[in-house]
């Protein structure tokens, strides 16, 4: 066989063939011998449905699999695109939860593998001679260190071996359709009869049926797992996703059709579906028993094939994710370690196998299977996520053997089908959450402690810190230039004043990637004194900190800095902001870009907020208040006017009570109408009032560029100190994007919202009771 080593040191040696294979082995595993039954027995006939919507539902998430697995092939799958595409810590969540998924899916099928075996052991008697040990637990150990020796042996053994399982299995599965098929042909002509009670328990039963064995159809997060290891990445990986998603699917489907109509009612005593129901698990083996001799043995045949089958493509997907994670310094480096002769990741195979025979004896799998199935789906949530941000940011760089059609509509699709079906597990299995989020609890102090300190150590250390100890609860960060430094202290303190914050100046000092950072050690104190003139400067009032870290890219040392540092403010020169979209997108905090102008000193003496109807736009008028808190500032507020009456009055009074919340002065807004469909050009006449003033913008919409063309077009042709306002709706979880979410639903119920006045009503009392009085009617009763 041909090989081709690929740059992480794996070798590309598996074809289509092998990785299709691999798709479908985890697809089918056991669960289309013992997953038929439950779900037949809650579902009926119409269990076929279930497996015809699951398969639709699934596409959606497969297409992104698709797509992204065919621009980025790497060990490590969703994974290592969520650490593309997500702020962190998503990537490692995201890792931590595919890896237990993985374990857990290779422990189930290993037990149930032992189950079966053991069966034959203790009917032949063989099993009286292992001392009273369970037989499946101990073939469960057997079978696992035997297929991790095969991962570790090489891929191409393990595809070799794969893929003589996967044929047996696919061989035994096509024997029980064509004996349905003949059954139906010959025995039990009377077969359509069958099908008449088609939804014996309604749309609930339906809905509980694929709840259950929506878990078999999620093989392509195993295929992309061979990103680094199969030949042409690019065609392969998108075909053998659609291949096996294909198969399966119409497996299933054509599965229990003549197992339903095979059956023949008048010899079993019931309706087809309710007898293999009543059998739940043991269904699809005692229904075989009336298609053909020795039909309960080929079944416990096909399980054994297909649990092995099954265990193989997990063993090689779980160790692949922890692979990826130790290179990515989220686990221990170790994990990295390729074999100098298999060339495999022995060390994550190893670890992940040793995981997965503790987990076979000690834990109750049923419930953590179910747990597991929680991670995937928001596993694949992330997913489908993080595909929309990697296509925005990186799209015109990438080279996509497949795209996905109608983007991005269908990936938002697989985020809300995926999303939904995880709330249906909390209903009906609410333990599944529990340990789901146990495990992600555990996997979150493992990153806080552990694995944020080792991937900054790597990727961008911090080698000088200056600072008092005590530390606020509101942090601004600036990155510190030279140039600008002084102007932005100066909004960034008049901010930290007004909210009792702290300030950060980030030296981020850029290595050459041809460099290891260790090398550049040296940068650390010429770098700190860079900030000597700059502490003259600075007020006493608010407390500051100077930091000073090493990368080979200023966007990662500052995502870095505003995780390990939890910044909630970004305050940055616009024109280092303006085309950093990979910052933009996967920043936690809200962010500042200032375009300072030559008048700019003077122009902190007013400030004239740009009003757009988004969440930027509220943040604005939260900066302008805080700076005129702190320099006494005029606000201004003005409104390019776009939309209707009805929908402008609306505006009017999210404007009010962002006044009102905000406890600020009621300030008349300024409307501005434009006879043109650009009321851009209107709003510049407006700022060219003569008067010294500050603009804030917010960014507007950046799914299409970083920020909208009206931002752009203010910035460029106004004379004046633009701020750019973004929002980030992760920025501490603030309670007024809630609010803003929340609000328009509870303005639809008159009720609840006039217990909402009343409410505010109260707290104005009180307030009058503390201060001069105003009244809140000003701020809730906006005039056209």
């Amino acid at each position: 066989m041909s090989t081709e080593k690929s740059s992480s040191g794996l070798v590309r040696s598996l074809s289509l063939l092998d990785i299709t294979m691999v798709g479908i082995a985890a697809m089918i595993g056991g669960a289309i011998f013992v997953l038929v039954g439950p779900g037949m027995h809650e579902a009926g006939p119409a269990l076929i449905i279930a497996f015809l919507i699951n398969g639709i539902i699934t596409v959606f998430t497969a297409l992104t699999y698709a797509e992204l697995g065919s621009a980025l092939p790497e060990a490590g799958g969703g994974y290592k695109w969520i650490r593309e595409g997500l702020p962190r810590p998503n990537a490692f969540i995201s890792g931590w939860m595919a890896w237990f998924g993985h374990m857990i899916a290779g422990s189930l099928y290993a037990v149930a593998f032992g189950s079966f075996f053991g069966h034959l052991l203790t009917v032949t008697g063989i099993a009286g001679f292992l001392g009273g040990i369970p037989p499946d637990k101990l073939i469960a150990v057997l079978v696992i260190i035997l297929f991790t020796y095969i991962n570790v042996k090489g891929v191409s053994d393990t595809g070799k071996i794969g893929n003589a399982i996967t044929f047996s299995q696919l061989a035994i599965i096509g024997i029980l359709i064509v004996a349905g098929l003949f059954a139906m042909a010959f025995t039990n002509p009377n077969w359509p009869t069958n099908f008449e009670e088609f939804f014996p328990n309604g749309s609930i039963g339906l809905i509980i049926a694929m709840g259950l064995t929506f878990i078999a159809f999620e093989g392509y997060e195993i295929i992309v797992q061979t990103g680094e290891e199969v030949k042409n990445p690019k065609k392969n990986i998108p075909r053998a996703i659609f291949i096996s998603l294909g198969v399966v699917v119409t497996l299933y489907i054509v599965f229990a059709f003549v197992f339903i109509g095979g059956l023949n009612s008048a010899e079993i005593g019931k309706a087809s579906w309710q007898f293999i129901g009543e059998h739940k698990e043991l269904g699809i083996a005692e229904g075989a028993k009336f298609l053909l001799p020795f039909g309960a043995l080929i079944v416990l045949a096909g399980g054994l094939v297909s649990t092995l089958s099954a265990l193989n493509a997990t063993t090689f997907s779980s160790s692949r994710v922890a692979f990826a994670m130790g290179r990515q310094y989220n686990l221990p480096v170790k994990f990295s370690t390729i074999h100098q002769r298999y060339k495999t990741p022995y060390f994550a195979t190893l670890a992940s196998g040793f995981i997965m025979i503790i987990l076979a004896v000690l834990l109750p799998l049923e419930q953590i299977a179910l747990a597991a199935s929680v991670m995937f789906l928001f596993l694949f949530a992330q997913v489908n996520v993080a595909a929309i941000t990697i296509r925005r940011l990186y799209g015109h760089k990438l080279d996509y053997g497949f795209k996905t059609p109608l983007f991005p509509f269908l990936p938002l699709i697989g985020v809300f089908s995926t999303i939904g079906l995880a709330i249906y597990l909390l209903i009906y299995n609410p333990l599944s959450w529990l340990i789901a989020i146990i495990w992600v609890i555990i996997g979150f102090s493992i990153y806080k402690v552990y694995s944020i300190k080792k991937e900054l150590e790597h990727y961008a250390p911090l080698v000088a810190s200056e600072g008092p100890q005590e530390r606020k609860d509101y942090r601004i960060m600036i990155v510190y230039q030279p140039s600008s430094a002084e102007k932005l202290a100066k909004i960034a303190s008049a901010l930290a004043q007004d909210k009792d914050g702290e300030i950060l100046f980030l030296n981020a000092v850029i290595v050459p990637i041809q460099l290891p950072l260790s090398s550049a050690q040296g940068f650390a104190e010429p770098a700190m004194k860079s900030f000597d003139e700059l502490k003259k400067v600075l007020p006493k009032s608010v407390e500051h900190r100077y930091l000073v870290r090493l990368s080979h890219d200023t966007t990662e040392a500052i995502l870095a800095t505003v995780e390990e540092q939890g910044i909630n403010l970004l305050i940055m020169d616009f024109h280092s902001l303006r085309s950093n979209r990979k910052l933009l997108s996967l920043t936690t905090c809200d962010i500042i870009g200032v375009n300072i102008k030559e008048n700019f000193e003077k122009e902190l003496a007013n400030i004239v907020v740009s009003y757009d109807k988004g969440r930027h736009s509220n943040l604005g008028l939260e900066i302008a208040n805080s700076v005129s808190n702190s320099l006494n500032s005029k606000i201004r507020i003005v409104r390019g006017v776009v939309e209707s009456p009805e929908e402008e009055r609306d505006i009017l009074g999210r404007i009010n009570e962002r006044m009102f919340d905000l406890d600020m002065k009621k300030i008349p807004v300024e409307r501005v109408y434009s006879q043109t469909d650009n009321v851009t050009q209107s709003l510049l006449q407006n700022f060219d009032n003569g008067i010294p003033e500050i603009i804030i913008i917010g960014a507007g919409n950046q799914s299409d560029q970083a920020f909208s063309p009206k931002t752009m077009e203010v910035i460029e042709k106004s004379p004046k100190t633009v701020f750019v306002i973004r929002d980030s709706r992760l920025s501490g979880i603030q309670a007024r994007y809630f609010w803003n979410v929340i609000a328009p639903r509870l303005r639809e119920n008159r009720f609840i919202y006039r217990m909402y006045l009343d409410g505010l009503r109260l707290i104005f009392f009180i307030r009058m009771k503390r201060a001069k009085a105003r009244s809140d009617e000003d701020y809730f009763t906006p005039t056209m």
